[in-house]
């Protein structure tokens, strides 16, 4: 029966118990004052009576009621109704427990999905650390512990403080604003690692998320199929220019015998242009495998760059240091040249290609930066491997080239893609 038909009943039954009581009031000739009171003493205990029985089972339900939902505000999904009821109350009590049935469901797959995601998370390798606006390090996973905290717990402390013991390559690229490859030494071999920094809001607080990817591995694993690529294009090389010159060398003898001299101009320029194609490609990898040495001396930074601007265009964003460095002139501004002219080629615009350079006590940083299209990821990881191009007629050379001519002067060469647009490269040469 429905909770309406209950109350109607209840009504039913007081006015008829009033009609009754009225009419035998009205029998026995009672004053109308004692009628009155006869009548609220007969009637009111009998209402609240009526009453109390249709509202004992509604409280009932509806204090239950009250602190499931007490318990979804808290997390707490365990209670479930015993619904012995047809009528509306019933029916409420079903949909809460259906509810509560799907709450407990979808706790329990966000358990599994947590659980599953923190598993991925601890067993990948890269490092990853989360921390808040202060700095306070709120998550890291077990490859950020070992690479910052020897393996010991990290939340709770300061990310800036747990940088101070770390390698100064590996806290510039911490604390860095771009993502970038950044080399950092130690151990048997120095160690490569991509970037990544990514800032978001959650629950109306700013958080930071730091990604270090070790690279080296694949790096070397990269460098070994790009020794074997330059085989073959080596090889490719080779025998593009030597089938031909076979080919005119013998036609050239045949036309020596028939005494045709007139056409043999044609078959030693051939084979002249050949060659001089195939010793212009072999000089070009032989410089790359054979780069002298660094011959280092004090070099003044005004007519450095002078020289410098007098070979590529390019605009100095601040005035330079007066302090002179110390490096292979040549070399570095070969390196220069290799680097601003890439970043012409970007696509960026020409006034916007500039170089700093600036004296940081124990370094020079000389920054070549431009707006162009910048790099992708897998570019940026790529970008420093032997014979990795994406131009179609690229060696590929250039941008290694470079890094081998920095780390022979014990520097480094940094990537990373710019705020708003475009790409920097980074030159670290010690003072």
């Amino acid at each position: 029966m429905s909770l309406e038909a209950r109350l109607g009943l209840l009504i039913a039954f007081v006015v008829l118990v009033s009609v009754a009581l009225t009419a035998w009031l009205a029998r026995i000739d009672a004053p109308p004052a004692h009628a009155t009171l006869f009548a609220l003493l007969i009637l009111l205990p009998l209402s609240l009576l009526a009453l109390r029985r249709v509202m004992r089972p509604i409280t009932r339900y509806l204090r239950v009621l009250r602190d499931g939902v007490a318990g979804f505000r808290d997390g707490d999904y365990s209670l479930s109704i015993a619904v012995d009821r047809h009528d509306e109350l019933g029916e409420l009590a079903t949909l809460y427990n259906h509810i509560g049935d799907v709450l407990r469901s979808e706790r329990q797959e966000l358990f599994q999905r947590e659980l599953l995601l923190d598993t991925v998370i601890q067993t990948t390798p890269w490092a990853l650390v989360l921390t808040n606006a202060q700095g306070a390090v709120l998550y890291a996973n077990a490859s950020a512990r070992q690479l910052f905290h020897e393996g010991r717990k990290m939340e709770g402390l300061r990310f800036p403080a747990l940088l101070e013991q770390a390698p100064e390559t590996l806290r510039e690229a911490a604390q860095a604003e771009a993502d970038g490859l950044y080399t950092i030494a130690g151990g048997e071999e120095p160690e490569v690692y991509h970037v990544t920094h990514r800032r978001f809001m959650l629950n109306t607080r700013e958080h930071h998320l730091h990604l270090f990817k070790r690279l080296t591995r694949e790096l070397n694993r990269q460098e070994l199929e790009s020794w074997k690529k330059v085989i073959r294009v080596i090889s490719h090389e080779l025998n593009n220019s030597l089938a031909p010159i076979a080919s005119m060398a013998h036609s050239g003898r045949l036309l020596a015998e028939q005494g045709r001299t007139d056409k043999l101009n044609l078959v030693f320029d051939t084979i002249d242009d050949r060659a001089q194609r195939l010793k212009g490609f072999l000089e070009d990898y032989a410089r790359f495998a054979k780069l002298p040495r660094p011959r280092l001396e004090n070099v003044e930074w005004t007519p450095f760059l002078a020289g410098l601007q007098a070979a590529v265009r390019v605009g100095l964003s601040e005035p330079p240091p007066t302090r002179p460095g110390r490096f292979d002139a040549a070399q570095i501004q070969q390196v220069l040249i290799n680097l601003i002219k890439n970043a012409h080629e970007s696509g960026s615009a020409a006034e916007a290609v500039t170089l700093t350079v600036r004296d940081e006590g124990g370094a020079f940083v000389l920054r070549v930066q431009d707006r162009g299209p910048g790099m992708s990821e897998t570019v940026l990881a790529n970008a420093l491997l032997p014979f990795y191009s994406t131009k179609s007629e690229g060696t590929g050379l250039g941008l290694t080239l470079c890094r081998e001519i920095v780390e022979a002067h014990e520097g480094r060469l940094v990537l990373a893609n710019r705020e708003g647009g475009g790409l920097e490269v980074r030159l670290i040469l010690p003072a």
